[in-house]
């Protein structure tokens, strides 16, 4: 079972960048996919990347390629999420996900999800 924090979330303006952090507990963190996921008011939750256990391999959503970047550490057991050149609908509550399965863009493929960090984009 691991744990999952999130932080770094903020109200940033259009054009801005932020970075989100995830810390997990326990000394399995290299055994999970990370993703990251969103959700927005009245919407569902919707991927925006995933690395898998050794950062081989990174996905990410149509919507933030080229803009966002995910990457992690398995020495600090923390995942992040570089997000660039911020947008209106960007803003969102923003949760780290883990798996031991494979990195999908499901969100009910991940096992354990953080309470989630608010990201406002002001424009």
């Amino acid at each position: 079972q691991v744990q999952l924090v999130e932080s770094g979330g903020e109200l940033v303006q259009a054009g801005g960048s932020l970075r989100l952090s995830c810390a997990a507990s326990g000394r399995t963190f290299g055994l999970y996919v990370m993703g990251w996921f969103r959700q927005a008011p009245g919407k569902e939750r919707e991927f925006v990347a995933a690395i898998t256990q050794s950062g081989g391999s990174i996905y990410y959503a149509d919507s933030v390629k080229g803009r966002f970047t995910i990457s992690r550490d398995n020495a600090k057991a923390t995942a992040y999420l570089q997000m660039n050149s911020l947008k209106s609908e960007d803003t969102a509550v923003y949760y780290c996900a883990a798996t031991r399965r494979r990195a999908t863009n499901r969100p009910n493929d991940y096992d354990y999800y953080g309470q989630g960090t608010q990201v406002t984009v002001s424009s």
